[in-house]
């Protein structure tokens, strides 16, 4: 496979984000905080919820921003879903897709391939995969005993947690940990490594051979890929 760089050239712009999610929102609040403190130089034009009542939508609405719901329920196929999300993507303009604790599987199409980015709260391959989100994956983590855990910043493909991985952040798991205490630790790694991947794709700092994902030095991202 040919080496590709997702943005060959810095943008020198802020880069426009849509943020898809399902949950209460807290990973796009750390986006909107990162913009605010001038640490992440992004626009949010289009929020995507999965479903009305979760608490993300009363985030992105009090921040102002464009939020809709499109809920996988009310689409027959994967591929109708997948193409109605795309397409408001697309309407939006916007240079990367986000998942912020999205939910709902998507078929992404060719024009979006390594332009959406996900965060997963453990090191990619262990568990990862369909079934571990949310606090799935602490509990797995303590009862398997594992001694790090992490969090994993990686460009999304048609399979749970399979996309070539850009940025991890181990964590320590210690004896008296609850599943609540070691997400707070897990957390706060996320709050870093998701700004930090987005700052370096709109740098035009990433460059993908096959499932791996170089970081490319400042000087070299000014230098467009023959």
């Amino acid at each position: 496979m040919p080496v590709v760089r997702p943005v060959a050239l810095p943008l020198n712009r802020p880069i426009r984000l849509a943020v898809l999610l399902s949950g209460g929102g807290t990973t796009l609040t750390n986006l909107l905080e990162h913009k605010v403190a001038g640490q992440l130089d992004a626009e949010v034009p289009l929020v995507i919820a999965s479903r009305a009542n979760c608490g993300g939508v009363t985030k992105a609405q009090a921040a102002g921003l464009d939020c809709r719901v499109i809920s996988r329920k009310d689409f027959e196929e994967t591929s109708t879903f997948s193409t109605a999300v795309f397409d408001a993507c697309r309407d939006a303009e916007v240079d990367l897709v986000v998942l912020a604790g999205y939910l709902s599987l998507l078929e992404i199409p060719e024009d979006f391939a390594l332009r959406v980015m996900n965060i997963h709260p453990a090191l990619i391959p262990a568990f990862c995969g369909a079934g571990y989100y949310g606090g799935n994956v602490h509990e797995a983590v303590l009862a398997r005993g594992a001694k790090v855990s992490g969090c994993t910043v990686h460009f999304s493909d048609n399979i749970y947690d399979n996309g070539p991985i850009i940025l991890q952040r181990p964590v320590p798991v210690l004896d008296d940990d609850t599943p609540q205490t070691l997400a707070a630790r897990v957390f706060e790694a996320e709050r870093e490594a998701y700004p930090e991947a987005i700052r370096l794709f709109a740098a035009g700092r990433l460059e993908v051979d096959g499932r791996r994902v170089r970081i490319l030095p400042a000087a070299d991202a000014l230098d467009s890929p023959a």
